[in-house]
């Protein structure tokens, strides 16, 4: 997402930088080696492999921020022995760190990473997180904590971390304070125990738990801003690896708190509910027997939706809902473990495989429903209507709800469009902004692939703080023909061809970005003379843990800087290369996951010139 002013003056004035908004790898495929001699599988030991985690040896292990954060002071208790690590706690500005690196043997098939945990705080707030923890094993967010967290004390966290078998890596903690108001993080007894057969090599970057398909009922209030009703999920893993657990991201529990949650899961079938973490949007479910390779399961789980107040991505603005990110989607497992990233409100941190969707919404008939996929309306009990979306081969859904206008049209090549408008957009803006929708989706799909998912729904709002969101087939949009370019432009970049928006927001921000360029004749010209980084460390690849940190520079450097390295990257190679790599490229990662590394693959594969110079004068790493 990129935020743009509420009340903006005039939004026809809006650049393109400001309007374009939420937009989009993972671990590349080991290179193949001669097979190794046949031999019988490791035996495990089982070990407890985290040294000194009581803090009681004086801790040579551990490399802390501050020497104050390993201590027995006054002030705060152990969970065992004398000695705990007391992060933050002071009232003031301050980002407190713990560290050890572990070894997770490779012969075992099980690692759980443990550890008590107590949080007291000063905040009073019910809703905003000031002060954050988060727990972290190599590049693996494990679950993140704020003052709303609190709890009187400690309460022991686990984790299944047998992915990281054969690895070292880095076992870390980070405590950040604001300015005021003192929340401590106090940690005892960690721990990484190991045990149980054997594990396949940590090699295996597959991607699971692969083909989901959801099955949704819910049936709406009277206002359309509260949901109840069931979903299931069907699917396979495609891994070497068992498959112990799967983790359902609560989305918008962002939205709220873990007090006040918008996204409820009760009643579980098919596994066993754990505690939630990340803030409240990670929910892990053990299945009943570890799921081998090529086996499939179901899980199901009552679901509760209470859409909140806000011209949000979720969120109502008066009598309109926009439900996005709200259906809880199964997170994935790739070769750096499982991925449970913070949510982030300065763009995405979505990463899901394509998936099959059938949603029924039971709704009252006054209300419109424009959703993901292809829909049919039915009658349903009085004064009701029941709506039926079904959706192949996307990777999340979306809705909204309210008194709409509504109106439709027919791309010259075939796609239903259909724009949607709350109170206030003039019916000349409605229609300006189907036409370019029509052509919006025609030219894109000219250049990387047919639109595949029959029909496209637009939903306009001038109050949108963010400019515009993109989901498949469904996109939110101020009054823009470049944000709105851009949005459909997204239906290729994050929805066809996806990424990891978290770990590489650049995949499809700067490609959208480039390709609202080029559907508007924008070439680009000299771009790249106006780049001034603010740091070394500043890069068109970095994390959406890096721009949240720096989000005053996301826009610009990942929107910006990424579409014009994409525009010079088309100059040295030239545009019939260039246009000939992005729709081959598109056709290779069709439904799939793009990297960094592939794409640069890709390019290179594409020209003689060598590339590498290009890369490093960009600050394109991976």
């Amino acid at each position: 997402m990129r935020p743009t002013p509420h009340k903006a003056a005039g939004v026809a004035a809006l650049t393109a930088a400001a309007l374009a908004a939420f937009f989009l790898p993972a671990v590349p495929a080991a290179a193949h080696t001669a097979p190794a001699p046949a031999r019988a599988a490791a035996d495990c030991t089982p070990a407890q492999v985290v040294t000194d985690g009581g803090f009681e040896n004086g801790s040579p292990a551990w490399t802390p921020s501050t020497s104050t954060v390993i201590t027995n002071r006054t002030g705060q208790s152990p969970h065992g022995g004398s000695a705990y690590a007391w992060l933050d706690g002071t009232g003031k500005t301050r980002t407190d760190s713990l560290t050890q690196s572990v070894t997770v043997p490779s012969g075992c098939a099980t690692a759980t990473l443990s550890f008590y945990l107590h949080i007291d705080t000063a905040e009073t707030t019910s809703s905003t997180a000031y002060d954050k923890l988060t727990a972290k094993i190599g590049g693996t967010t494990l679950g993140s904590w704020s003052n709303l967290d609190k709890n009187t004390g400690y309460v022991q966290k686990s984790f299944d971390v047998s992915s990281f078998a054969g690895q070292t890596v880095n076992l870390s903690f980070t405590g950040t304070e604001d300015s005021s108001l003192q929340t401590s993080f106090v940690l005892d007894d960690i721990a990484l125990d190991t045990s149980g057969g054997t594990t396949p090599p940590a090699t295996d970057t597959t991607r699971t738990p692969a083909a989901p398909g959801y099955t949704v009922n819910l049936s709406s209030d009277t206002s359309g801003t509260a949901w109840t009703g069931h979903e299931s999920v069907t699917f396979t893993n495609a891994s070497a690896t068992a498959l112990n657990e799967v983790y359902l991201r609560l989305w918008d529990n962002y939205h709220g708190t873990c007090s006040a949650m918008p996204i409820k899961v009760t009643n579980v079938t098919g596994g066993t509910a754990g505690d939630l973490s990340v803030a409240c949007t990670a929910l892990k479910i053990t299945l009943p027997a570890p799921l081998t390779q090529g086996q499939s399961a179901t899980i199901g789980f009552d679901l509760g939706i209470t859409v909140p107040s806000g011209a949000d991505r979720f969120g109502h603005d008066g009598a309109y809902s926009n439900i996005g990110n709200a259906l809880p989607v199964l997170a994935i497992r790739d070769g750096a473990g499982w991925h449970l990233d913070p949510y982030t409100n300065n763009g995405e941190a979505f990463y899901s495989l394509a998936a099959d969707f059938k949603v029924t919404l039971d709704h009252p008939t006054s209300l419109l429903v424009p959703a993901t996929g292809t829909s049919t309306d039915t009658p349903g009990t009085s004064g009701r209507t029941i709506t039926t979306a079904t959706a192949s081969q996307v990777r999340d859904f979306a809705w909204a709800a309210g008194p709409f206008s509504k109106i439709s049209g027919t791309s010259p090549a075939g796609v239903a469009v259909n724009v949607y408008s709350v109170s206030g957009i003039s019916s000349s803006s409605a229609q300006s902004m189907l036409s370019t929708a029509e052509s919006a989706v025609d030219t894109h799909a000219g250049r990387f692939g047919a639109y595949p998912y029959g029909e496209l729904d637009a939903v306009l709002d001038n109050n949108y703080w963010f400019g515009g969101m993109e989901y498949p087939g469904f996109v939110l949009d101020l009054v823009s023909s470049t944000a709105l370019t851009h949005e459909i432009a997204h239906q290729w970049w994050y929805g066809i061809v996806g990424d990891d928006e978290y770990n590489n927001p650049w995949l499809d921000e700067a490609f959208a970005d480039y390709s609202t360029d080029l559907a508007q004749g924008i070439t680009g010209a000299n771009c790249w003379n106006s780049v001034s980084w603010a740091s070394s460390a500043e890069k068109i690849t970095n994390s959406m843990a890096y721009w949240d940190a720096h989000s005053s520079r996301y826009s610009t450097v990942v929107y910006g800087y990424g579409k014009c390295a994409l525009h010079d990257l088309r100059r040295l190679i030239g545009d019939t290369a260039m246009t000939k790599l992005l729709k081959d490229y598109a056709s290779a990662h069709w439904y799939g996951v793009s990297t960094t590394a592939e794409f640069k693959a890709a390019a290179q594969a594409a020209t003689s010139t060598d590339l590498t110079s290009f890369w490093t004068q960009h600050r394109i790493d991976g």
